[in-house]
């Protein structure tokens, strides 16, 4: 018998807000607010996936579009986020910090501010409600102008200690360096905000590399590519910068052939922190955990590395140091069980 991951206190460090969404509230809110879904989003879906060529990534985001846009109001807004934390409290998550970019959203809000503004609200309540902590990475979009980001940077960076813990980049890695940024995360990491790249996904460890020199990464959004690398994984170790890996998401977007390709294991061994993560539970279908499920069943994790995986994503958080130290004992009681 194996001891209940769902009980396994943890902290969930990769998740997107549009993501996050449950599929049932999206096919809701696409009905009342006459969204057409098409059907990978409906009858077949989770869609399949796969992002490694230019056209597989266009549907992705697409289909990420269409999500986003079911979202029209602030009831929507706080549902989701409500929703979100009732999930993570479900599977044993006691943090969360869910990561948003404001300027998908600043046309139908009133702008980035009271975009901003309104998701720290909102994120407050739930976490209030389902008694868990919550914290808002601001990400930038890698895809767009270096000068937005900046603007991004600013907004966060006013926001620091008032709900924003950091400062993110996503999207295409191949659509745009990490070293255009600098500037960006420099304003971020002026304002005390974590600095929380993605990287090391669709591109190689070159781009891991970029995040840790010229970012100043404090962790890297998936870093699964650095597994290529012993040297990359080695300095990973050593400066103890976490990889956010999202199993599940690396072989829906063909990352990784199977769940058992994805490098988990290699990390691990190699002494890198891992934070598993979800990424987009409305695209991929699993939530956060599942990827522990995994690591139990695809990597033969014994309970005592799922104990160790949890740790890893509670010292990698913002969470103040007297909730880490709460989370940390409940981990170790979780091990002290009998299964």
């Amino acid at each position: 018998m194996s001891r209940p991951l769902a009980a396994l206190p943890k902290a969930h460090l990769h998740l997107h807000f549009t993501g996050s969404m449950r599929h049932s509230t999206l096919v809701e809110l696409a009905k009342v607010h006459g969204v057409h879904l098409p059907d990978a989003l409906e009858q077949h879906w989770p869609p399949r996936l796969r992002a490694t060529d230019e056209r597989g990534w266009f549907r992705f985001q697409r289909l990420y579009d269409i999500a986003r846009s079911v979202l029209r109001t602030p009831d929507d807004v706080r549902r989701l986020l409500r929703e979100a934390a009732e999930d993570e409290a479900a599977e044993g998550s006691r943090w969360l910090e869910i990561q948003v970019d404001p300027s998908g959203y600043a046309g139908r809000f009133g702008g980035l501010t009271e975009t901003l503004e309104m998701v720290l609200r909102a994120a407050s309540d739930a976490a209030g409600a389902a008694g868990i902590g919550i914290g808002v990475i601001v990400a930038a979009n890698r895809t767009k102008h270096p000068l937005d980001a900046k603007t991004l940077a600013r907004l966060a960076a006013q926001y620091a200690g008032d709900g924003v813990v950091g400062f993110g980049l996503s999207n295409d890695e191949r659509r745009g360096r990490a070293r255009d940024f600098e500037g960006a995360f420099r304003i971020a990491r002026r304002a005390g905000l974590l600095s929380v790249p993605h990287g090391g996904e669709l591109s190689g460890p070159v781009s891991v590399r970029e995040c840790v020199d010229d970012l100043d990464a404090d962790r890297v959004g998936h870093g699964v590519r650095s597994a290529e690398d012993p040297r990359l994984m080695e300095r990973l170790a050593d400066r103890q910068i976490t990889c956010e890996v999202c199993p599940t998401s690396n072989v829906a977007l063909g990352v990784a052939p199977t769940p058992g390709d994805v490098p988990l294991r290699a990390l691990f061994d190699a002494g890198v922190p891992i934070a598993l993560g979800a990424d987009d539970p409305l695209l991929f279908g699993s939530r956060l955990l599942s990827q522990y499920e995994l690591a139990r069943v695809a990597y033969g994790f014994t309970d005592a590395e799922l104990a160790e995986l949890a740790r890893m994503s509670i010292r990698a958080s913002t969470a103040p140091e007297a909730t880490k130290k709460e989370l940390l004992q409940a981990v170790d009681a979780w091990l002290t069980t009998p299964a």
